[in-house]
């Protein structure tokens, strides 16, 4: 199987694994939909990335509902226990994928890598991987996530903000502030006030 048809096969994998999802936006499965945004995403932002970060943004939540935040305590240390647990599925569950599509040990490695967030400003792969994951969520999740916890005070905001910019590498800084993200419009105020104070 020659490398194109090779990403390809590995990428109809992830997707039929992601339209499993029962969970639904925009009337398409939830992971699928995020999926295919992250694709884009990563189009728009370094559209001359690396075959493993192309297949890395195409897995990062790969079969996600499957691993539920119930099954972990409703602690702080809970959610980082699943975040924690969810790296490692993501990358076996792509890492299994890979092999079927044909990918060599190496191409999945890295891919596992890049999917587990291991050396993030110091592995350009994952750092990409992580760009890309904080523009997606600035632009198509961040202000639903700010619906759910309107209870959030304005603090608390700037806090989860600058969280996210401080992940980011500076070229996406540059990126997102350039006008080819879409600002999520009510909440532009704080995040001005977040990246600039």
């Amino acid at each position: 199987m020659n490398p194109t048809d090779r990403f390809r096969r590995a990428i109809e994998l992830f997707d039929a694994a992601n339209a499993e999802d029962p969970n639904r936006d925009e009337g398409q499965p939830k992971e699928l939909l995020y999926a295919r945004r992250m694709t884009e995403m990563l189009g728009r932002f370094a559209p001359d990335a690396t075959e493993a970060v192309q297949l890395a943004v195409r897995a990062q939540h790969i079969r996600r509902w499957t691993v539920p935040r119930g099954n972990y305590p409703m602690t702080k240390e809970g959610y980082h226990a699943w975040r924690t647990g969810l790296y490692t599925f993501h990358g076996e569950t792509a890492g299994e994928l890979l092999r079927q599509a044909g990918h060599d040990e190496v191409m999945i490695e890295r891919v596992k890598t890049a999917v587990g967030k291991k050396g993030i400003k110091v592995n350009p792969e994952t750092q990409l991987l992580e760009d890309v994951t904080d523009l997606v969520f600035i632009e198509y999740y961040m202000l639903g996530f700010a619906g759910q916890h309107a209870d959030y005070s304005e603090e608390k905001w700037i806090e989860i903000i600058r969280k996210t910019w401080k992940k980011m590498s500076d070229n996406a800084h540059a990126f997102a502030l350039s006008g080819k993200l879409k600002l999520p419009e009510p909440l532009v105020p704080l995040i001005t006030r977040a990246v600039t104070d």
